[in-house]
């Protein structure tokens, strides 16, 4: 019976990648993903107003967000997968939201450096860290959703 085998870093399977030939890749094909898979935005909107409104949130978390635009298929998954697995939410197709340890902040900040040093690209990959405030006077434009209501904020523009 054969021993099983421990999960490889995170960082060694893009440097797999790497060196199997990620560096040439085909033309940039910018295929939508499996969007079926992507909560509605109506639960991306109720989840991140969890993180917001929390009664108590850890000292040592704090906030952030990864965006990117990654040429590659393969590499722009595997990001994904990893930001996922780290604990970031998806609030976009290319945008996540964390609410995680400093640790943890540096440490995604780190990969995703490597990440991007792996091969010869064109790719951008941002993360931004911001406050509660911040997130709180978030608005949604374009779909029908009343993020005031939700965050019992109402504020009145006048043209």
């Amino acid at each position: 019976m054969r021993k099983p085998t421990q999960p490889l870093p995170y960082i060694e399977v893009l440097r797999k990648l790497a060196r199997a030939g990620i560096a040439h890749s085909p033309e940039i094909s910018r295929q939508v993903g499996n969007i079926e898979t992507l909560p509605t935005l109506q639960q991306r909107v109720d989840h991140i107003l969890g993180i917001v409104n929390q009664p108590q949130r850890k000292p040592t978390n704090m906030l952030f967000f990864v965006m990117y635009d990654i040429e590659s298929n393969k590499v722009r998954r595997h990001v994904a997968k990893y930001l996922e697995r780290k604990g970031c939410t998806r609030v976009q197709r290319s945008i996540f939201l964390a609410d995680l340890d400093t640790a943890q902040y540096q440490e995604i900040k780190t990969d995703l450096a490597e990440v991007q040093s792996l091969y010869d690209n064109h790719d951008s990959i941002i993360v931004c860290p911001i406050s509660t405030d911040q997130l709180r006077s978030m608005r949604i434009i374009g779909q029908q959703i009343d993020v005031d209501i939700i965050t019992h904020s109402r504020n009145t523009l006048f043209f």
